[in-house]
């Protein structure tokens, strides 16, 4: 059989439809965004060194591969250690590519060529950092959720009720302490006698008051943890969890648990999930 397996992960020897040479697919029919990785991967398994990968494009490592099954004549497994990912659990057609420290370190690396949004985030935690941290003066909370509100777009058509709000729930030292409380609580507001919820606003306004405490949610974020939930199963939760801030902190130490992502800070994470969500999931305007 024309089979292998890397990482709990089985792939197959086919045929390219556009050149009729020799092409590695996953079985699952998950796009391989690595192949030449793969390739060499394999390679290795038998003794390649990396002398004998100059100057090879991918279809002559295929085609190697395709020759080395061929005469094994069956499947062949090339283990890691124990600490590798589980294989995913569902079929997907289009995937986006697991959390793994490469991954997470490309994406971090996109965010620092994001000039508008690099200096935006100094800007913004020299602010909450600075001369306004205090959340006990209002002209301070309203600076402050003026910022926020312009920066990120969050939808708030009056900062004011917003402030006088933040500033009724006295929350400086919660937000020193940790107090996870407390996001729900700023998210929960009433304007012109109606209920608001500004629950992604709120996990921005804590976060930049302590970001090892308070990651930030938004849709983005949402639709990520929601597909890592489908594909690979990494935590069992409701989608209404998510919105739940505690339970929604959980969720993602429980995602850096499982892709082995510990040595990520929460911040990392949300660079990550955010600027892939915003790739693979971009937002539908007619909602």
């Amino acid at each position: 059989m024309k089979k292998f397996i890397i990482d709990n992960v089985e792939y197959v020897i086919t045929r390219n439809p556009y050149t009729n040479g020799p092409m590695i697919s996953r079985v699952d029919g998950i796009l391989i965004d690595n192949r030449k990785e793969i390739c060499r991967r394999f390679l290795r398994n038998y003794g390649w060194t990396d002398e004998m990968f100059q100057n090879k494009i991918t279809n002559d490592l295929e085609r190697k591969i395709n020759q080395i099954l061929s005469d094994d004549g069956e499947q062949t497994n090339i283990e890691t250690n124990s600490n590798s990912i589980p294989a995913r659990k569902n079929k997907v057609v289009s995937s986006v590519p697991t959390p793994t420290p490469n991954e997470l370190d490309y994406w971090l690396r996109q965010w620092d060529l994001l000039p508008d949004y690099t200096k935006q985030e100094e800007a913004i935690n020299e602010l909450f950092s600075g001369l306004y941290k205090s959340n006990k003066d209002l002209k301070s909370i309203l600076i402050k959720c003026s910022v926020l509100n312009d920066f990120y777009s969050t939808n708030i058509f009056k900062v004011y009720p917003v402030a006088c709000h933040i500033l009724e729930l006295d929350i400086d030292d919660k937000l020193e302490k940790g107090d996870l409380s407390i996001v729900n609580a700023i998210a929960s507001n009433k304007i012109s006698d109606k209920d608001k919820n500004f629950y992604s606003f709120a996990s921005k306004y804590c976060s930049h008051h302590n970001q090892e405490e308070y990651p930030i949610y938004d849709s983005y974020v949402d639709q990520m943890l929601r597909y890592f939930r489908k594909v690979d199963g990494f935590y069992n939760f409701d989608n209404s969890d998510l919105k739940d801030y505690p339970k929604f902190k959980n969720i993602l130490l429980k995602f850096k648990k499982f892709y082995k992502l510990e040595a990520y800070s929460l911040k990392d994470i949300d660079k990550y999930l955010w600027q892939a969500g915003k790739k693979y999931f971009p937002k539908k305007y007619y909602k």
